[in-house]
């Protein structure tokens, strides 16, 4: 039996795309059953539904500012479809403690840095800043605090001399495309046989 994946996107979903194909060999674990964009113009709705995958938008603008009401929403959407683990792939919203706690050790994030360096947002051209050599990205599990829950998996790419935000960016993009996958579906495995 596949483990039920849930996957939130915001925009044009390339992450999620490596989460399909991937769900698409006969040994993978897990099963995408349900994409939702907190976006109903998000680009990767056409994408999943393309794949056969039932995807929707619960729109936080019909919301307004009652951002757990939004993830009430989300919620009831992903337990109804039966989901068992959200992966997040550009997601682009700060989750309440409510979607949290209520998903806690059964929710993933990917984040392109070496987390628990460069939490947040504009991570390329913070690392180029910095002067570091090595860059990369980290699938963690999703804690109260923004970026901070364990890591579950990092994939490391060289800073090249002469790397702007947009070179450092797309090299950093192929390694979550591969890195993602292989740590969702060693999750799931050790979800089936615990």
């Amino acid at each position: 039996m596949k483990t039920r994946v849930g996957v939130l996107i915001s925009g044009r979903g390339s992450n999620m795309e490596a989460l399909i194909e991937a769900s698409r060999a006969p040994d993978c674990p897990y099963e995408i059953v349900l994409v939702l964009s907190n976006k109903s113009d998000a680009g990767g709705l056409e994408t999943a539904r393309a794949a056969g995958i039932e995807a929707r938008a619960v729109d936080q603008k019909d919301f307004f500012r009652d951002r757990e009401g939004h993830e009430r929403a989300l919620d009831a959407a992903l337990r109804g479809a039966g989901v068992e683990v959200i992966a997040l792939a550009g997601y682009m919203r700060v989750l309440t403690p409510f979607l949290v706690k209520a998903w806690e050790g059964r929710m993933m994030n990917i984040h392109p840095s070496l987390l628990p360096l460069f939490p947040g947002l504009d991570t390329h051209n913070r690392v180029i800043a910095a002067g570091h050599a090595e860059h990369g990205c980290t699938v963690h599990l999703v804690t109260v605090g923004v970026d901070e829950g364990p890591v579950v998996a990092q994939a490391r790419v060289p800073v090249l001399p002469g790397d702007d935000a947009q070179s450092l960016s797309e090299r950093v993009l192929v390694a979550e495309h591969q890195l993602y996958p292989k740590a969702l579906s060693d999750f799931c495995r050790k979800l089936a046989a615990a």
